[in-house]
Order: structure tokens, then sequence, then C-alpha cells
């Protein structure tokens, strides 16, 4: 459920943000609201290990292998 919020924001802020809504073509809503997600996503990538923070996104650019392909390369490498 959406709900309406009224902020204070310097008048530069303000500016900035309808030039760019408009070349963007997304509402200030929509923009503050993306932005106030990848925070939250910010913060929960904290509370993991730093580790697992590194790990993070390393596949999202790239599809996983096939099981049946990564099978016949295991077999290849264990038997040379």
């Amino acid at each position: 459920m959406n709900k309406k919020l009224t902020l204070n924001v310097n008048e530069n802020l303000i500016d900035f943000a309808h030039h760019y809504s408009k070349i963007s073509r997304q509402s200030i809503s929509s923009l503050f609201e993306k932005y106030l997600m990848r925070l939250m996503q910010d913060v929960n990538l904290k509370d993991i290990s730093s580790a697992a923070r590194d790990l993070y996104g390393i596949l999202d650019k790239e599809t996983l292998p096939d099981k049946k392909d990564m099978r016949k390369v295991f077999y290849e490498k264990s038997t040379n």
C-alpha cells in the first residue's frame, strides 16, 4: 500500500529531481522509492559475512552452466 510522504529538500535538489525525472521518464516518487530500496539492500548486505558479500552478484552477468556440461568437464579433468 502506498502512502504519501512530504519532504523538505534543498531547492537545487528539487530542480535536479524534476530535471532527472523528465529525462529518465520516471516520477520523482519512483526514483526516490528505487533509491530507498537500494539503500535497504545495501544495509541488508552489511549483515552478511565479508566473504559472502564479495560473492554477491557475481553471477548476475553470466548464466549458470548446464549441469551436464559441468559433469563432463569434471569427468574430463578427473580422468586426465
